[in-house]
């Protein structure tokens, strides 16, 4: 196992970057713990991959160390880094029986025969695959073959790192759970720094301790899923971390009070007046209907989910999303929506600002 740290890495498909557009990954200072369990979450084309790959040796960074403990790694082939790998699609030797599949990692390394067997056996009952550990890989379906390869990328105990690219895409939705399960137990178990890439957030907020959000080839926040959802750094976490996802509105902010639309909105801390695009934010759960407070805002649909129903509302043109806990009464006459002040966050250009120290 290893910490894992990245100095002042970026990287650009371009031989000569003129400018920070031409670079897919943002420079950017993390550590990863020793032990850690990460989620990197994002959309598609945000330099989740690239940032994986350059982690794993695949890739060497335009600029930038990557330091494994204290070691540097930066231009370490993969071979070098101790590290498992599971990618998107299943890598597999279809001439190998399953058993074969899954120790061919530890036999390479000259493991025990019996200890082997006995870890084979464990992770072959982990993926739920010990009854076909006979059978020959060739013939199998897309979601066996990955299952495989998950668990050989876990058959190892002594590696630095575990990487996983989207290793469920092709999994059953029912397996995928308990995977994810299984996968959070063995980290459990074992210790294992884990890397997991996927722009499912369910996926990344139940395996992750720490979830690493990147957005247009930045990380705009790393933390745990509960400040993710709290207290979103960006719009984009606040957008793309929940579902619904965040409100926004477009507003004038000074002191305790908020502008939105003519309309003045009470805010739970105090803010200095701030230059640029300025929004406030308020996640759906912290938003309430009434007849006589609030925004003036249009109903335009309710949708039932089973144990909650979410509102959207219509408010100048900007929709306003409000989740009512199941059995919370609704009637025509509410037609205003407020938020909670200690709950909304304001930004500017995107970016979350903080409130003046000791205001409230």
């Amino acid at each position: 196992m290893a910490k894992i740290t990245l100095k002042n890495l970026a990287h650009s498909y371009f031989p000569y970057p003129r400018g920070e557009e031409d670079f897919a990954l943002k420079e950017m200072d993390h550590v990863w713990d020793d032990g850690g369990a990460y989620a990197l979450l994002g959309s598609s084309g945000c330099g989740k991959t690239t940032l994986l790959n350059i982690i794993s040796g695949l890739r060497i960074p335009s600029q930038g160390r990557v330091l494994f403990g204290d070691t540097d790694v930066t231009n370490a082939p993969t071979a070098q880094r101790n590290i498992a790998q599971v990618f998107q699609f299943p890598v597999v030797y279809d001439t190998m029986t399953v058993r074969d599949n899954l120790a061919f990692p530890l036999r390479n390394r000259g493991m025990d025969a019996s200890y082997i067997k006995a870890r084979v056996q464990q992770i072959a009952q982990m993926i739920g695959m010990e009854h076909m550990l006979t059978r020959k890989a060739q013939g199998l379906t897309a979601d066996a073959k990955q299952k495989i390869s998950l668990g050989r990328g876990m058959v190892r105990e002594d590696v630095n790192a575990i990487l996983f690219d989207e290793p469920l895409t092709v999994i059953d939705p029912h397996m995928k759970w308990e995977l994810r399960t299984q996968l959070k137990q063995l980290h459990r178990d074992f210790g294992h720094t884990m890397i997991y890439v996927t722009h499912d957030q369910t996926e990344a907020l139940t395996f992750a301790d720490k979830v690493v959000v990147m957005y247009d080839g930045r990380v705009v926040q790393m933390g745990t899923p509960q400040e993710l959802f709290e207290t979103p750094a960006h719009t984009f976490v606040g957008y793309f971390i929940g579902s619904p996802g965040m409100n926004l509105l477009d507003a004038e902010v000074s002191g305790l009070s908020a502008r939105v639309g003519g309309h003045v909105l009470d805010l739970g801390h105090s803010y200095a007046a701030q230059p640029g695009r300025v929004q406030i934010g308020c996640r759906p759960e912290f938003a309430a209907l009434s007849a006589d407070t609030g925004l003036p805002v249009t109903i335009r649909r309710i949708e039932d989910v089973g144990r909650h129903r979410i509102i959207r509302t219509d408010f100048q043109g900007t929709e306003i999303n409000v989740m009512l806990a199941e059995g919370q009464s609704l009637s025509p006459d509410m037609s205003r929506v407020s938020f909670l002040p200690d709950r909304i966050g304001v930004y500017r250009d995107s970016w979350r600002v903080a409130p003046i120290e000791g205001t409230r």
